[in-house]
């Protein structure tokens, strides 16, 4: 098969993110063909490879509509510093994309720039929506108690946030009922602490 019509064939399945097996069914392949196919195609600069065995349609996808291919079967939600930064509630540009899961935590990295995955509890998974964009992103009162949630962490990650403006329409009742669900008390009130100090910030 000429890498052109299978090229053809792989973009008329019209999905912008395709793993070997979707390529090898297409195609009618083995696995171990489509690989090669798609190596090929990489070569060329048609495809992206994503991870091992992901591939994606060069400039059919943006780093922010990977996140839910990468943590798959998991759920997942965009939060913490580029939710903020979606919002306007901070105006500095996160270097690499913030994903929330209950995948484990790791950073994966892409063509396209590295994505963050941060563990979290089942109960604490919550308070995101369908964005225009079609990717899942936290609400603006999540994302600010999602990176509260985290800044006790090792990783010094969430240590200092940048300078934060709340828009109108925050809500703080929503914030306070999302610093509730936390089940451990201690860092329930480490979060409620934190969040009220930038409160008493933005007051001034």
């Amino acid at each position: 098969m000429k890498l052109i019509d299978a090229y053809i064939k792989i973009i008329q399945l019209n999905q912008p993110v395709l793993k070997t097996d979707d390529v090898a069914q297409c195609l009618d392949v083995t696995k171990v063909n489509a690989s090669k196919i798609m190596e090929r195609l990489r070569n060329s600069e048609y495809v992206l490879k994503i991870t091992r065995g992901l591939w994606a349609i060069k400039d059919k996808v943006t780093l922010w509509d990977l996140a839910g291919y990468i943590t798959n079967p998991m759920p997942y939600y965009i939060s913490l510093q580029s939710a903020l930064y979606y919002y306007g509630i901070i105006s500095q540009i996160p270097e690499i994309l913030y994903v929330i899961s209950p995948a484990r935590t790791r950073l994966v990295n892409t063509p396209l720039g590295s994505i963050s995955i941060h563990h979290i509890q089942t109960s604490f998974f919550c308070g995101y929506k369908k964005s225009k964009e079609g990717f899942y992103i936290a609400t603006q009162e999540k994302a600010l108690i999602d990176f509260l949630y985290f800044s006790p962490a090792r990783s010094y990650l969430f240590h200092n946030l940048p300078e934060v403006e709340i828009p109108e329409n925050f809500s703080i009742c929503r914030a306070e009922k999302f610093i509730k669900r936390i089940r451990s008390k201690r860092r329930q009130s480490a979060v409620h602490r934190l969040f009220q100090n930038i409160l008493l910030r933005k007051n001034k």
